[in-house]
């Protein structure tokens, strides 16, 4: 039997990346998977790659409407609710003496209010179903530590980190287990962002970043998405009921704990 076989789940950020990653194994294992992305278009073609067992909903998780909307989008069309990943998140880089108000009101929007808010609307639902659920949050190596320029983001995945300890603490006598994936340096569009970022802050040659970062991984390379894959199908099963208020480091090695 698949692990996740007739579980409903949403994935916010789902749309490429790490999130589409999750998406796919998840309905590989059985599930009906809402892609959900503040980007209904790449939400839609991301959700007709995957198939049938895969379908779009629009999220912002700044928005406390569009969050309740897309709770209800997913009990319509699956009939509940089980598993919640809060994936959707933003980056920043600056140095402390530049960082703006706007970016930092940005930041702990999306990564902190956005991710308390989800979790908590999917909590109630899966409370008012009364069969416990699974709830993963995102957190980084980068809630594990500070950062010289990464001051701001470093700062929301660590309470990332900590809302998933006290959220996790109070929700499994409700038979929701809440935990966390750390993930290091991954693949993809997003590291492109960060590298030309770095690039400007650092007078670094494009590219010259993301090659320094990956030669200090001690598996030697970037993760890809399929790398993370395997522990969030483990803290979306039921071989994860005994798993409470954990945050999983899946980075190559970076991040010793």
């Amino acid at each position: 039997m698949k692990r996740l076989e007739g579980k409903s789940a949403l994935i916010t950020g789902a749309a490429r990346g790490i999130g589409r990653g999750f998406a796919e194994a998840f309905v590989a294992e059985g599930a009906t998977v809402a892609i959900s992305d503040i980007n209904l278009d790449a939400a839609s073609e991301t959700a007709a790659c995957i198939g049938d067992a895969a379908y779009p909903v629009q999220i912002d998780v700044g928005d406390q409407g569009s969050i309740d909307a897309a709770i209800a989008c997913v009990v319509s069309n699956a009939g509940k609710l089980d598993i919640l990943v809060n994936n959707a998140a933003l980056f920043d880089a600056a140095e402390t003496v530049d960082i703006t108000r706007a970016s930092y009101d940005k930041l702990y929007t999306v990564n902190v209010a956005g991710t308390l808010f989800t979790m908590q609307a999917a909590a109630q639902q899966m409370i008012k179903q009364g069969h416990g659920g699974k709830i993963i949050n995102m957190a980084s190596q980068a809630g594990r530590r500070g950062e010289a320029l990464v001051l701001v983001y470093c700062s929301t995945k660590a309470a990332v980190i900590s809302m998933t300890q006290s959220a996790g603490l109070n929700l499994i006598k409700h038979g929701i287990n809440v935990n966390a994936i750390a993930p290091g340096v991954v693949n993809g569009d997003h590291w492109l962002h960060v590298d030309e970022m770095f690039a400007k802050l650092e007078k670094k040659a494009p590219g010259q970043k993301k090659a320094e970062v990956e030669a200090c991984v001690p598996a030697g390379r970037f993760a890809v998405p399929k790398d993370l894959a395997p522990m969030a199908v483990f803290l979306a099963s039921a071989d994860s009921d005994y798993v409470v208020s954990q945050t999983y480091n899946v980075d190559g090695g970076q991040w010793l704990s």
